[in-house]
């Protein structure tokens, strides 16, 4: 067998030719940090614990691999991969669609809420790969519709959100009725400790992966300080100043989703809303109508929003702060996403306003005073700055004589 070398382990370098040529077709040329790291364990198939910032490529990270290992020929399901919400259980199935493609390889996807009898059929057809959420996949595998003994690896997505005692239990007997033998992959923006304690017991000496660079350079971090009962018609304020942004609005409590949109969309504003609990067709209207710039403010929760892939997010709002300084690296993560420029918008109460610069400056960041101020998004100074000139402008003429182009003009209405 080749010898591994640096140059056989790096992006795109050590890819399968074909997906070496839809890599350059997609228009990728170096690899992100994640992307590298994971490559030579998960194809030595080493159990592994992956937390990088949100918009670093994650998904492709334990995709690309994972391709590479499966078996085309086989008729074995070889592959479960796992994640919390039906959007991006469907997210990374496309990804692999994309991609497996050029190897001729077999996917699936499966979510709760979905036609039974078309999973069925799905798991007919022989998937080397399914995609599916916990609850799901869990039960086609008790109803022994999901044959699961040759599968080699497991890919739990968004980690510290399905180890979480809500899900654990279901999460374990999935993975129990697996190979003893088989790879365990964690993947997430942020793997707390109690995270990484789970895995260490059902991983075999599992390799850690932390990324801790971010997109904290090209993201501006800033807040504005405003009484409680003011956030919603403030938040109406800065939808209309910021209206050429593309921005998710993240509310704390579902509930209060529907009525904000009410007195959004009553006062012009066009919002669409995006919740955990809704109907899955209008779950994609919303989200198509925010991906396709038919509106451009999507209001979230945090549940709802884990994970999602939106390209061109330009700035991220929250009306509510975050209850963690996790679910605040969630948020801030779908913006700045590869490199590119983006805003993080918080609407604070003045109690609030010390929890936001702590958040920001544990990202290494400064959050920035901002107000709404004529229909614009200024700095404290910036305010100043226009107030003087607005003053100066509003100021009266002094008295005295009038002018003479006044005087002549009198003057001659009279003889008229």
């Amino acid at each position: 067998m080749k010898e591994n070398t640096m140059e056989d382990t790096t992006l795109p370098k050590a890819l399968h030719p074909l997906l070496q040529t839809k890599w350059h077709e997609e228009g990728f040329t170096e690899a992100t940090s994640i992307q590298n790291e994971v490559f030579q364990p998960i194809t030595e198939g080493e159990d592994v614990i992956a937390e990088s910032p949100t918009g670093t490529g994650k998904t492709l990270a334990y995709v690309l691999p994972i391709l590479q290992k499966i078996e085309a020929d086989s008729q074995d399901l070889q592959v479960m991969i796992l994640a919390p919400s039906h959007e991006l259980v469907m997210q990374i199935h496309q990804v692999i669609v994309d991609w497996g493609k050029e190897l001729s390889i077999r996917s699936a996807s499966f979510i709760g809420g979905g036609n039974v009898q078309n999973q069925k059929e799905k798991l007919k057809k022989k998937p080397h790969i399914i995609v599916g959420s916990p609850g799901r996949v869990a039960e086609l595998i008790k109803s022994k519709k999901m044959k699961v003994h040759n599968v080699r690896t497991i890919v739990i997505d968004e980690v510290d959100q399905l180890v979480s005692r809500e899900h654990l239990n279901t999460i374990q007997s999935i993975i129990q009725s697996t190979l003893k033998e088989r790879q365990l992959l964690f993947f997430s923006a942020t793997v707390k400790e109690e995270t990484e304690k789970v895995g260490n017991e059902m991983m075999k000496s599992p390799k850690v992966i932390r990324v801790k660079k971010g997109n904290t350079k090209n993201v501006e971090y800033q807040y504005i300080q405003v009484e409680q009962r003011d956030k919603v018609d403030t938040l109406r304020s800065a939808l209309h100043a910021l209206e050429h942004e593309k921005i998710l609005v993240f509310v704390n409590e579902i509930t209060k989703l529907g009525e904000i949109e009410e007195k959004l969309l009553f006062k012009g504003v066009k919002v669409a809303t995006l919740a955990s609990d809704a109907k899955k067709q209008d779950r994609e209207k919303a989200l198509k109508l925010f991906r396709q710039n038919e509106v451009n403010t999507l209001m979230v929760t945090d549940v709802a929003a884990r994970g999602l892939d939106i390209q061109n997010v330009t700035m991220v709002l929250m009306l509510d702060l975050p209850r963690d300084y996790e679910q605040f690296v969630h948020r801030s993560g779908r913006t700045g996403r590869m490199g590119k420029s983006g805003q993080v918008l918080m609407l604070t109460n003045e109690r609030e306003v010390r929890e936001a610069k702590q958040f920001s400056k544990r990202l290494g960041c400064e959050a920035l005073e901002k107000s709404i101020y004529g229909g614009k998004l200024l700095s404290v100074e910036e305010q100043q700055i226009q107030q003087k000139v607005n003053k100066s402008q509003a100021r009266p003429k002094p008295k005295g004589k009038k002018p003479l182009g006044q005087k002549k003009k009198r003057s001659l209405a009279k003889k008229k």
